[in-house]
């Protein structure tokens, strides 16, 4: 981690994004507006719902936390959510600290990003796995108030003419590659608009390895993981430019619907926030802002 912090010389702008998201009245309506809670209601507990490590969770006396694998840095370290490395995995803790429940208390499970928003019972207490929050996967899951803001970023290869691309308009016939079921996908085809379908892989490994053996021009995907991606994935590639809607991708602690938990997860965040905890956390793990232009 220490030499990707010291590649990525890059995160004000991030930094100011993950602030940026920690007000109570904007970060409740976020979850309100895509149905984080009960429809209509606020998604933050009061104190007295939330008593500290006696929550109704999946396994009594344990909270139970969920993530993909692989897990990857900046997000979790040495694939190993379990030892607090990494900006979601120290989140996740903090989250879990503020609940009442320490690490020893603390169990991970692994659930396949896709399967983590579909419909169902979960076997998890929450899932933190880079999840935007959006109204079509609120509808089935819940989501906390949002602990994190990213745009999107297109990643190409040096010296390839996307890599040489200043607006959107220019990407527009670049084969890009992007992971199945994510807001990637949906930016590309909303936003940048290309014209041929952009080609859609079943997990991150498959849209790297696309990139690196020229079946793609061109891959989005969040901005940190671009940054990420740049400076221990593929050498040669570069960060083209960042994009999306001026809020940015809002990422939320995801739950089962109408999950006991949800406001008392959103009202540990918020607590997080307000400390300033949150914003350490993002500091240390994120970086310092990435100085990607803005494409439009």
């Amino acid at each position: 981690m220490t030499k990707l912090l010291a590649t990525l010389s890059l995160v004000a702008a991030l930094a100011v994004l993950a602030a940026g998201c920690g007000s109570s009245s904007s970060s409740s309506s976020s979850s309100a507006e895509t149905g984080a809670g009960a429809e209509g209601e606020s998604t933050t507990a009061s104190a007295a719902e939330c008593t500290p490590g006696k929550l109704p969770t999946v396994s009594e006396g344990v909270l139970t936390i969920a993530t993909d694998k692989p897990a990857y840095p900046p997000y979790f370290e040495h694939d190993e959510p379990a030892n607090g490395e990494g900006f979601e995995s120290a989140v996740a803790y903090a989250i879990a600290n503020e609940l009442g429940y320490p690490k020893a208390k603390v169990k991970w499970t692994v659930e396949p990003f896709d399967s983590s928003y579909a419909p169902g019972e979960k076997h998890f207490d929450f899932d933190v796995n880079e999840i935007s929050i959006t109204p079509a996967r609120a509808k089935v899951v819940d989501f906390s108030v949002p602990y994190y803001k990213a745009n999107q970023a297109v990643v190409a290869l040096d010296g390839s003419a996307a890599a040489k691309a200043k607006s959107l308009a220019e990407l527009k016939d670049t084969t890009i590659g992007v992971q199945i079921n994510t807001t990637s996908l949906s930016a590309v085809e909303e936003e940048i608009e290309p014209s041929s379908k952009p080609q859609v892989f079943n997990n991150s490994n498959d849209v790297v390895t696309a990139l690196k053996n020229g079946q793609v021009e061109a891959v989005v995907v969040d901005l940190p993981t671009a940054l990420y991606l740049t400076a221990a994935q593929v050498e040669n590639a570069t960060v083209v430019g960042q994009f999306g809607k001026a809020s940015g991708e809002e990422w939320g602690a995801l739950l089962g619907k109408e999950s006991p938990l949800t406001g008392c997860v959103s009202e540990a965040i918020e607590s997080l926030e307000a400390s300033g905890e949150l914003e350490n956390i993002t500091q240390r793990w994120m970086s310092q802002a990435a100085e990607a232009p803005q494409l439009h």
